[in-house]
C-alpha cells in the first residue's frame, strides 16, 4: 500500500511510542525488581517477608509466557538460596541458571511435552517439606504448557475441547473452568502437592479483574468453579452432545460426586499461601497514559475490563471515537483514548487472524466518514483518527503479528486497491487484510502477557456549527 500522509504517520509514531512504554512497564524483570528484594537471609515481597535461612529450602516453579524472564530475575535475587527450580520455556530458549532445569513446552495447545512438564513440576513440589518455601511464578499461557489429564482421558481429547472452545469464542474464564476439571495439575493441585510447605504465588495477570483462579487455570490457587459449571459452559456453546466419551465421563463423574471437586478456599492447603499480582493491564495502561501525556495528547483511560466479541466492541469504540472527534475545541486538538482487556472471535471462515486484527478491521468498517464531521481535505480542516490493538504478549492468534493499526485513510487506500474490509471479515481473514495494507504490528514475543492494549488517537478540527455530539456512555 502507498505510504501514509505525514499527519497519519505522526499518529503512528506516537502510538508506537505509547505501546512501547506500556510493554516496558510490564516487562517481567521490571515487575520482579519493583516488588521483590533481598537483604541477607530475608526475601521481601510486597508487604511480606520470608526467611531464607537454613535449613529452609527454596523451590521454584515458573510457568507461562513470562516464565523465563521472571525466573531469570528472581534467581539472580535468590542467588545461592535457591535449592532447585523448574522453568518452562519456548523450545530452543532454555534458561541457563544453577539449580534450574529448563523444559521446552508448546503453546497454545498442549502436547506430550506439556504432560512431562506437569509431572516434573508436581514431583518437585512433592519434595518440599513443612519448613520449606515453594515459589510459583505464574503468567498467562501456563494452562497449555503444563497439562495432566486424569486417567482415562486422552490428551488428544482434551486438545480437541480446548481448540473448539477457542474457535467458538469462549472467554478465558470459561475455557479454564473446563480445562481445570479435566486436569490433575490445575485448580490448586500444584499447591496440594507442595503442602505443607509455605507457598508464594507470584502472578503476572492476563485476566479481567486479576482473578487468580483463572490465570494459568490457578495451579496454586483455590477454585470456586464446579464440574456442573464446566458442563454448562460446554452446553452454552452447544458442544456437550458432541464431546468425546472420555470428556463426558470425567465431568459427569465429578458432577455426581464420584470425583472430588477442585480445592476450595477453606482447604488447609492454602493456610500458608501468599499471593501477589506483580503486574496487570492497569500497569500497562498507566505507563501508556503517562507517555501519551508527555507527547502532548489529552489522554483518558476508558477501561481495563474489555470483554465480549471483537466485532461488538468495535461498534462501541467507533461511537466513542466519533464523539471524541466531535468535541468542540481548538483546531488541531490532539487526544488519546486507552483501553485494555481481552476480546473473543467466533471463527466461521477459513482465513487467518486473531482477536486484535479482527477488532481493528471491524472498527475500520464501522468508522467510515462520520456524519457531521468535515471530510479529510475540506475547508474546515482535516479530522484524523488512528486506532491500534495489540496483544501484550506479541502474539495475536495463530499469526506472527501482535495486532494491527488503522487510520482515517486506510479504508480509502484499501478501496483504491480493490479490497474491501467486509469481505475479509466474512472470512475471518483480518491478518491478510492488514498484511496487504502494510499495517500489521510486529513486536515479536515480548516475554510478558497482560491481555491486550488498545490505543485510539486523533487530531480533531472544530465543527462549523460549534455543537458537540453527546458522548456515549462506554458500556462494558
Amino acid at each position: 500500500m502507498a505510504s501514509i500522509p505525514p499527519g497519519e504517520a505522526f499518529l503512528l509514531r506516537s502510538a508506537e511510542a505509547i505501546w512501547t512504554a506500556a510493554l516496558k512497564a510490564v516487562a517481567p524483570s521490571a515487575l520482579i525488581c519493583r516488588h521483590i528484594s533481598r537483604r541477607g537471609a530475608t526475601l521481601y515481597v510486597g508487604d511480606s517477608s520470608f526467611s531464607l535461612a537454613a535449613p529452609r529450602r527454596v523451590f521454584l516453579a515458573a510457568l507461562g509466557k513470562a516464565a523465563r524472564p521472571m525466573a531469570d530475575r528472581l534467581a539472580s535475587i535468590l542467588g545461592g538460596k535457591l535449592s532447585r527450580g523448574i522453568v518452562l520455556c519456548p523450545p530452543g530458549r532454555p534458561l541457563h541458571r544453577p539449580n534450574i532445569v529448563s523444559l521446552p513446552v508448546p503453546h497454545p495447545l498442549p502436547d506430550r511435552r506439556s504432560l512431562a512438564a506437569a509431572r516434573k513440576i508436581l514431583a518437585l513440589a512433592e519434595q518440599a517439606g513443612e519448613g520449606d518455601l515453594f515459589i510459583v511464578l505464574l503468567s498467562g499461557g501456563a494452562s497449555a504448557q503444563a497439562c495432566l489429564p486424569p486417567p482415562g482421558l486422552k490428551l488428544a481429547d482434551k486438545r480437541r475441547v480446548t481448540e473448539r472452545l477457542i474457535r467458538a469464542g469462549a472467554d478465558i474464564a470459561e475455557l479454564n473452568a473446563v480445562r481445570k476439571h479435566l486436569s490433575l495439575f490445575k485448580g490448586g493441585r500444584l499447591a496440594q502437592a507442595a503442602h505443607p510447605a509455605e507457598i508464594l504465588n507470584l502472578v503476572i495477570s492476563d485476566v479481567r479483574g486479576n482473578d487468580l483462579e483463572t490465570v494459568g487455570s490457578g495451579p496454586a490457587f483455590w477454585d470456586s468453579t464446579t464440574y456442573a459449571g464446566a458442563r454448562r459452559v460446554l452446553e452454552k456453546y452447544r458442544m456437550w452432545s458432541s464431546m468425546p466419551a472420555s470428556v463426558k465421563k470425567a465431568i459427569e463423574d465429578g458432577r455426581k460426586k464420584m470425583t472430588p471437586e477442585m480445592l476450595k478456599k477453606n482447604s488447609p492447603v492454602f493456610r500458608r499461601m501468599t499471593s501477589l499480582v506483580l503486574g496487570d493491564i492497569g500497569t500497562a495502561l498507566e505507563a501508556a497514559a503517562a507517555r501519551a501525556r508527555r507527547l502532548g495528547f489529552e489522554t483518558r483511560v476508558l477501561t481495563g475490563m474489555d470483554h465480549g466479541r471483537a466485532r461488538d466492541a468495535a461498534k462501541r469504540y467507533a461511537a466513542v471515537l466519533r464523539a471524541e472527534m466531535s468535541r468542540p475545541g481548538k483546531p488541531g486538538r490532539r487526544f488519546c483514548l486507552l483501553a485494555g482487556g481481552e476480546l473473543t472471535v467466533e471463527v466461521r471462515g477459513r482465513g487467518k487472524g486473531g482477536r486484535n486484527t479482527e477488532f481493528v478491521l471491524a472498527l475500520l468498517r464501522e468508522m467510515g466518514p462520520p456524519a457531521g464531521l468535515p471530510p479529510t481535505g475540506s475547508r474546515q480542516g482535516p479530522s484524523r483518527w488512528f486506532a491500534a490493538s495489540l496483544g501484550t504478549d506479541g502474539i495475536d492468534g495463530p499469526t506472527d503479528a501482535a495486532g494491527a493499526w488503522a487510520s482515517a485513510g486506510t479504508g480509502e487506500r484499501a478501496s483504491r486497491l480493490g479490497f474491501e474490509p467486509r469481505r475479509f471479515l466474512d472470512r475471518n481473514d483480518s491478518y491478510s487484510f492488514f498484511k496487504k495494507a502494510g499495517a500489521l504490528i510486529r513486536t515479536g514475543p515480548t516475554g510478558t502477557n497482560v491481555m491486550d492494549l488498545r490505543i485510539f488517537m486523533g487530531v480533531a478540527s472544530t465543527l462549523s456549527s460549534g455543537k458537540c455530539r453527546r458522548d456515549p456512555v462506554f458500556s462494558l
